[in-house]
């Protein structure tokens, strides 16, 4: 920082002395250097002066009737307001104790009379400097310790910022729950930015509107679960689909949100590398605007928040691909337990026909009476192989439809030869069950278009357990209800009933009634 030139116009000097002559002679002196000048020619009128004109230096006449100038000396300096103005003593005394006590009193010079007009230009100019310098010195001391304060404050505000970042990325750094990140961040930040409001914005899968999530609102009304459409606030939601933050006060667009006029707000984009997944609200009321400091912290949270964000939902994703692999493990293991029991149940009934057949054909006296129960056999063995061939094309249709290998052709289904054919497979099963099964269809029921094999599977499955479950003398009954847009294909039995539980899950893959 240069030193301030020195310029003699810039300052004004006060002559007090009671002789007119001395004021006419130093005044003329002063000016011609140009100087500005004021007078008084006694101790009160030059207290007066001093408090009307504030002088940068006062030339005082030691000796004064009524009030000499030491008093006059004594009373500025026990004035705070003026005891800095530099006072130079115009005495024709040369007393050493009058010239001690004009020191004493705070004087910073004197000349004594009849004075050297050179001397007394020279004096007053180097205290006038001094007066000069010391000021300049304060200012840049003043100028200084602001910029101490300044930088301290800063500094202390980068630290405060580190441990708030420390504390928010240790808090989301433990947590893979959305909730519980969301909630931290809106009361760490709330809390140590002095908020009035904070509060997260999730945005939808199309980006069009923001639902607010979790809030901390320690001043102002909640507005958790409020949903914004964009379009209300679109020069907003632009700046923040931009990945950009944006800082205002109270607009229109918020009148429904009955904020007071001095409100400062600040709103920032969530934003990790893919995608903007929301944004973060800060509220301030009566306050100052945000500083770049706090803008910048704000926007580091918000990055921070986003990849926590990420990282949450990638870990509820895989959590839930885990539970759909443990419940297809565990379908697996039905299914096998269930092919298992089916395919069993053919290959005992042959294995069982060609025994038969072989001991049989190894009697001795084999004659025509043993026709009949080698027709039998040879029935089991027919529809053994038939059941183990429908069970393994089945299987494979199956897998094609869950691996979606094979697309489902439909064609055209006459429902009276179809469902017809597949109850007369179970007839002679029913009369062997003593169970009776009735058929009630209508005639000439429009053709369908539908897969014919996945039909007959279901109903025959449906049958085949209706055989199995249904007690000796209940019914089984096949009917079709036909309205004007619908058809419902219904099977029941009488005589048991099935559980809730039992219910519940008859429908799942491959669960069998105990």
């Amino acid at each position: 920082m240069s030193a301030k030139l020195f310029a003699p116009e810039s300052f004004l000097i006060l002559v007090v002395d009671d002789i007119a002559d001395n004021l006419r002679v130093v005044g003329d002196m002063l000016e011609g250097e140009g100087y500005g000048v004021t007078f008084a020619i006694n101790g009160k009128q030059a207290l007066d002066r001093v408090k009307t004109a504030r002088p940068d230096l006062v030339l005082l006449d030691l000796m004064m009737p009524e009030m000499d100038g030491l008093q006059v000396c004594e009373l500025l300096k026990a004035d705070e307001n003026y005891a800095k103005i530099p006072i130079i003593f115009l005495t024709a005394s040369h007393e050493r104790q009058n010239l001690l006590k004009a020191f004493d009193s705070g004087a910073v010079d004197y000349l004594t009379k009849p004075f050297y007009l050179p001397e007394l230009l020279a004096r007053v100019r180097t205290h006038l400097e001094l007066k000069q310098a010391r000021e300049e010195l304060t200012h840049l001391n003043s100028v200084l310790e602001q910029q101490v304060q300044q930088r301290t404050a800063q500094l202390q505000r980068t630290l405060n910022f580190e441990a708030i970042s420390k504390r928010i990325t240790e808090r989301v750094r433990t947590s893979l729950d959305e909730s519980q990140i969301l909630a931290t961040i809106v009361r760490e930040l709330a809390e140590a930015l002095e908020l009035d409001r904070c509060h997260t914005g999730i945005y939808d899968s199309t980006q069009s509107t923001s639902k607010i999530t979790h809030e901390y609102s320690p001043s102002l009304p909640t507005i958790a679960e409020t949903i914004y459409d964009f379009t209300e606030f679109s020069d907003i939601y632009q700046e923040l689909l931009q990945g950009r933050s944006i800082q205002f006060g109270k607009c229109s667009d918020f009148s429904r949100l009955q904020l007071p006029e001095s409100v400062s707000i600040l709103a920032c984009p969530m934003r990790d590398e893919r995608q903007i997944l929301g944004d973060l609200w800060l509220y301030r009321l009566n306050r100052e605007a945000f500083s770049d400091d706090e803008v910048s912290l704000v926007e580091w949270v918000a990055a921070k928040c986003a990849i926590a964000i990420r990282q949450a939902r990638l870990y509820r994703a895989a959590k839930l691909q885990v539970k759909e692999l443990q419940r297809l493990n565990l379908l697996k293991d039905d299914f096998l337990k269930t092919i298992s029991h089916e395919l069993r149940t053919p290959l005992t009934n042959i294995e069982m026909g060609a025994d038969t057949l072989k001991m049989l054909f190894e009697l001795p006296d084999w004659q025509q009476q043993h026709v009949e129960a080698a027709s039998e056999s040879l029935e089991i063995l027919e529809e053994g192989c038939q059941r183990e061939i429908k069970l393994v094309n089945d299987l494979l249709e199956l897998v094609h439809l869950d691996a979606s290998t094979e697309p489902v052709i439909v064609e055209p289904v006459n429902l009276n030869l179809s469902i017809s054919y597949i109850v007369k497979l179970f007839t002679k099963r029913a009369k062997q069950h003593q169970q009776q099964l009735g058929i009630d269809i209508p005639e000439a029921l429009p053709l369908i278009e539908t897969n014919s094999n996945i039909l007959e599977r279901i109903l025959t499955e449906l049958l085949n357990n209706a055989c199995k479950y249904t007690p000796q003398g209940e019914k089984i009954s096949v009917s079709v209800e036909l309205n004007t847009s619908t058809l419902k294909l219904v099977v029941t039995n009488s005589g048991i009933e099935l559980s809730d539980t039992e219910l519940n899950r008859m429908f799942n893959k491959f669960y069998r009634i105990p």
